[in-house]
């Protein structure tokens, strides 16, 4: 039987290589959905998967409108009639110290897009993939397990994320419903890029040192690998791993790493 799956934020970065992946490796035995505000580089996206022969529905998103989240579960389920796997990958970075920012309302921004968006998908799939006994993922981030400073909004909403997720791992495991979290670290994509500054406006450049960042094809391999195997999460880096316990055992220590994973000219200041 064919499977479903949708993947949101699949214009670009992870999401469209989950996408290219999950197409070479099923080809006609899959049906994907993919999701992103621009329609331009999903249907590229689209374009790339249906020379595997994978059948490809393009739905545009903002996973900041509930009613987006809720059409777009619907859309999937009007076209193949079910639906297995949810890859809840959309999501906005930020970079600024808070005493740099003068208005909060981007933070709530960056809450509503990583947590909300993946709420309200989850919310409105949840009936169809408990009747495929199906796969939910949600994509997170290193910086979900250990605060990292001029991260607040970031670490926030993936730490929200995280949670909500971890309840709800819970809640489906009568339903056989899995529940996989990926905790990538530095990736080499351009989300950091398109993030918050301070002041609310696309950063331009990136507030993390990217010298050893994780090739996009190796981060969707594991994510990947650790879906089908459903796995609770998936770590990606010994860093990464190391950190998990060291916060426990060692907070001070994981505290200065991550200070040291933030450029100097980002940091926080020393201000009289």
């Amino acid at each position: 039987m064919r499977q479903v799956a949708i993947i949101t934020g699949a214009s670009e970065g992870i999401g469209a290589e989950l996408a290219r992946q999950m197409a070479r490796q099923h080809g006609a035995d899959l049906a994907l959905v993919l999701a992103a505000r621009r329609q331009d580089a999903l249907q590229a996206v689209a374009q790339e998967c249906e020379t595997f022969a994978c059948t490809v529905l393009v739905q545009i998103c903002d996973v900041g409108e509930e009613s987006a989240c809720r059409a777009l579960i619907d859309a999937c389920i009007t076209r193949f009639g079910r639906l297995d796997i949810l890859i809840n990958n959309a999501g906005v970075s930020a970079h600024a110290l808070l005493e740099d920012v003068h208005d909060l309302q981007w933070y709530q921004d960056v809450m509503r897009v990583n947590l909300w968006g993946s709420v309200w998908c989850t919310h409105a799939a949840l009936p169809h993939l408990k009747a495929s006994r199906g796969r939910i993922v949600a994509v997170s981030s290193l910086a979900g397990l250990v605060g990292v400073p001029g991260r607040t909004a970031y670490s926030a909403s993936k730490f929200a994320m995280n949670g909500f997720f971890e309840a709800l791992r819970i809640e489906l495991k009568p339903a056989g419903v899995s529940v996989t979290l990926a905790y990538p670290g530095v990736v080499a994509t351009r989300i950091r890029y398109h993030g918050y500054n301070a002041q609310g406006q696309p950063a331009g450049v990136s507030g993390l040192k990217e010298e050893n960042a994780m090739r996009v094809e190796e981060c969707a391999r594991l994510i990947l690998r650790g879906m089908q195997a459903r796995q609770r999460d998936v770590v990606m880096t010994f860093k990464g791993k190391l950190g998990r316990w060291l916060k426990l055992l060692l907070p001070g220590v994981i505290e200065n790493i991550a200070l040291a994973a933030v450029k100097q000219d980002m940091g926080p200041k020393n201000r009289a």
